[in-house]
């Protein structure tokens, strides 16, 4: 996390700088709306080649997050810069141009993400006619170079994706997100609709794409055991906000939050023995979020201090942020 900067960091390829997303919704009363803040306040940086991993709860901002980092959701508030050039001041052929091709995104569930009418070649080729990438023939040649990247057999480019697994279904979304050689892709829960059995196939061909084509990439879950496993650095969010942010390789040894301290207990490992955390009460609604620490009504080490003003951000080294006030050891 970058603590608020206003000019773009050198050689940075991605730059959340005080981002803020808030929903306005039908409130339950009779007239009126609500807000919901469904990002607080976010900094975040990320280089050429490097992975970030981003964990938390259901509804904590991770998605969120994704989108405004593809240029799906425009900020409430706040700057996104791609290679130091605002993204939303950009004209919208601008951001095509110059941003929506040099980022690729894979959804969570690639049933509803693909055109179930379109054949896999179709699909996968859709990227490259959209920007008019190529001659024709170009794109038939990049639609196998993909397939065979991704490890399709030429024998199901003219299926349609309800014909496939739902592990080869992901590994069409792949192929279509790398269609015109991003710098940047974007995975949002990318194994969690999959059986079992074929989640650690497509981690495997995410982490050997991300060597093999020099790639960047946000990769977001909410299991932090495989978000280590991908990550260079590890953000972790809760109720909107950015709460800790470490180095994988810090993870779970040198975590300070209790939040992130908890994710790791619920999901514990023969190699990282975590004593087991149980977090009491419902998570608060985003809609009115606690004062002061938002983890404070569920965490084990609240004091009244807590619910007074939300903590500073906290240094435990390079690239290791918190906010905590009464931090693990």
């Amino acid at each position: 996390m970058s603590g608020g900067t206003q000019q773009p960091i050198s050689g940075c390829l991605l730059e959340l700088d005080g981002v803020h997303v808030v929903h306005r919704i039908r409130a339950r009363r009779l007239f009126g709306h609500d807000n919901v803040y469904a990002l607080t306040d976010a900094h975040l940086t990320l280089e050429a080649g490097e992975t970030v991993g981003v964990v938390g709860e259901s509804g904590c901002g991770k998605s969120t997050l994704a989108k405004v980092i593809v240029g799906l959701q425009k900020p409430t508030q706040g700057t996104v810069r791609y290679e130091g050039d605002s993204l939303w001041d950009m004209t919208a052929d601008e951001r095509a141009q110059n941003f929506g091709r040099n980022v690729g995104m894979v959804f969570q569930d690639p049933t509803t993400a693909l055109n179930r009418r379109l054949s896999v070649a179709r699909v996968i080729r859709d990227p490259l006619d959209v920007h008019q990438d190529g001659t024709p023939e170009e794109r038939n040649d990049r639609v196998h170079e993909l397939m065979s990247l991704v490890g399709l057999p030429d024998s199901v480019a003219d299926a349609v994706p309800g014909q496939l697994s739902g592990g080869q279904r992901q590994r069409v979304a792949i192929a279509r997100a790398l269609a015109l050689r991003p710098k940047l892709l974007v995975a949002d829960e990318p194994t969690s609709a999959l059986d079992v059995s074929v989640r650690a196939q497509i981690l495997n061909l995410l982490i050997d794409l991300r060597m093999r084509l020099g790639l960047a990439m946000v990769f977001v879950s909410h299991d932090i055991q495989t978000v280590r496993k991908m990550s260079d650095r590890i953000i972790t969010m809760y109720l909107g906000r950015i709460v800790e942010e470490a180095p994988a390789a810090a993870v779970p040894a040198a975590t300070h939050h209790p939040y992130m301290r908890a994710l790791f207990s619920a999901t514990p490992s023969l190699r990282h023995a975590v004593e087991p955390i149980v977090l009491s009460g419902p998570v608060p609604s985003a809609t009115n979020p606690p004062s002061g620490c938002n983890f404070r009504t569920r965490c084990w080490k609240a004091t009244d201090e807590c619910a007074e003003e939300l903590p500073p951000l906290a240094t435990a080294g390079a690239g290791h942020t918190y906010r905590c006030i009464h931090p693990e050891s």
